[in-house]
């Protein structure tokens, strides 16, 4: 294994690491801002695998959202580093590119995804406009930077 290929795997561990735990927290504070609650939002991951009863589901479920979810962030991460070796644009133009990726998770999640796995889910404004704030400043930009911090020889 060379030492850029080392590299880039701990670049790929700490930036989706990052992005996993700024979103999580960003989806915990909203959660609690909606009187949710962290625990009923991430048996919430979960039930679109197993459908309603994950939110009888107790810790375990909830630890099942999680795990899915950090799952999730290391793939969004993936993909970019992927990209990024063919792409050079992807590193070199960090922060465009991180808005961007962040926009394009976005778009990806909120109208692909969450449509399929949950059809009753109705796009409103604010959460539309949050979300993709959301997922600019802490998914795509730190993707992004982490990558290309990582990415030099």
């Amino acid at each position: 294994m060379s030492g850029r290929d080392f590299t880039g795997k701990i670049g790929i561990v700490v930036a989706g690491s990052v992005v996993g735990i700024l979103d999580i927290t960003s989806a915990f504070v909203i959660a609690a801002i909606r009187g949710t609650g962290s625990m009923r939002m991430l048996q919430g991951i979960t039930s679109g695998l197993i459908g309603a009863r994950s939110f009888q589901g107790g810790l375990a479920t909830a630890a099942c959202g999680l795990a899915i979810h950090f799952l999730i962030a290391f793939t969004v991460v993936m993909i970019f580093y992927l990209a990024s070796r063919r792409i050079n644009f992807l590193t070199e133009h960090a922060v465009v590119s991180g808005i961007l990726y962040g926009i394009a998770v976005y778009l990806f999640m909120y109208w692909i995804v969450i449509r399929l796995v949950f059809p009753s889910a109705h796009p409103s404004l604010i959460r539309d406009v949050t979300a993709v704030l959301v997922h600019i400043s802490l998914i795509g930009l730190p993707t992004a930077l982490i990558v290309r911090r990582y990415s030099k020889p």
